[in-house]
């Protein structure tokens, strides 16, 4: 704190105040900082504050050790330059894992979305998307290929039902795992690839006054399904919609991108569906793993509540499909009838 109470002031007259700002799931933490007003201007205010003239910013602490602020920067040069909103960087200090960040505000995409306010906010977010899906560089990324899908797709057998749910694998219920794996990748694998945020959805979206949404949490970006990132924001892990407004939100985006020849005009909308439907259980397969890891692994228990949307995703996707309809089965065996929120009694978060 030290560290990063000096690297303010160092690039802020006027330093009033650092509070926390949030914290996501790895080991970067955000503070918000209040200056009397803005460093870059010549008119400290330290000894005669003026409340009209205070501004914040954000400062991201990412420890060297756990993470490299290298790629947070890079993807996050490529959507500035694309045109979307990602924060403005204002100053970096890479020895200590600092960066100095225009504040995008407090309102995530997550409580403001509503009945009444979902079509505006997902037509900005949906905007963004092809925006990023258009203009954005993916030169050099790291491609979603076979053998990153494999490694997340292995987290679900061995956070979800051997650490969550204490199940033990046999070889034909492995062999049912594998055959539904094998249909997932081959199906990400023959979409068109694109630039791919790999986070894009409400916790994520930030409503911002001009050029929304706010974009946030991108430096995983990689090559990959032009459908995935439109299913984490479709098939929130946080929030659902019913399937008539998810429908008619995907054939519109499927109609934009054969526009925009991101898609061949022969891709109809059953098998853009399939698309969809297959990268969002491949996500969200994962994410029952990664929400299960959380609590076991880093001692993080409130991901355990999104646990239940996110099976309903997996479990009616599956059940869709009759070549993955027996991974339901696996998946509704290990559960049984307990309560999915609930960690294993004996199981200690290390």
């Amino acid at each position: 704190m030290d560290a990063l109470r000096n690297f303010a002031a160092r690039e802020m007259s006027g330093l009033t105040a650092i509070e926390p700002a949030s914290a996501d799931a790895s080991f970067r933490s955000y503070w918000r900082i209040s200056v009397g007003e803005d460093a870059r201007t010549s008119k400290p205010t330290r000894n005669a504050p003026n409340p009209a003239a205070t501004r914040t910013y954000v400062v991201m602490d990412a420890p060297p050790d756990k993470e490299d602020i290298g790629p947070w920067l890079d993807i996050g040069s490529r959507l500035h330059a694309a045109g979307l909103h990602s924060p403005d960087v204002l100053a970096v200090d890479r020895a200590n894992g600092f960066v100095l960040m225009e504040d995008l505000g407090t309102r995530l995409y997550l409580p403001e979305l509503s009945d009444s306010t979902v079509d505006v906010l997902y037509a900005d977010a949906l905007d963004a998307l092809l925006k990023m899906q258009t203009h954005a560089d993916a030169a050099g990324l790291p491609h979603f290929d076979e053998a990153f899908l494999t490694q997340e797709l292995e987290l679900m057998p061995e956070w979800f039902l051997r650490r969550h749910l204490g199940q033990s694998i046999d070889c034909d219920t492995w062999d049912e795992i594998e055959v539904a794996f094998r249909t997932l990748i081959t199906s990400a694998r023959a979409q068109p690839q694109s630039f791919m945020h790999r986070d894009y959805h409400s916790r994520n979206l930030l409503v911002v006054d001009e050029n929304n949404p706010g974009v946030i949490d991108f430096q995983g970006a990689m090559i990959g399904p032009i459908t995935y990132d439109l299913a984490s924001l479709l098939r929130d892990c946080y929030i659902a919609w019913d399937a008539e407004r998810v429908d008619g939100w995907l054939e519109g985006y499927r109609q934009r991108l054969a526009h925009a020849h991101l898609i061949d005009t022969h891709v109809d909308a059953a098998r853009f569906r399939r698309w969809f439907d297959l990268a969002g259980l491949q996500r969200h397969l994962k994410v029952l793993g990664i929400f299960c890891r959380l609590w076991y692994r880093d001692g993080k228990s409130q991901y355990l509540d999104d646990l239940p949307l996110t099976w309903r995703y997996v479990i009616s996707v599956a059940r869709r499909y009759s070549e993955l309809a027996p991974l339901a089965d696996v998946l509704e065996r290990a559960l049984g009838d307990r309560d999915i929120r609930q960690p294993r009694r004996e199981t200690v978060a290390q």
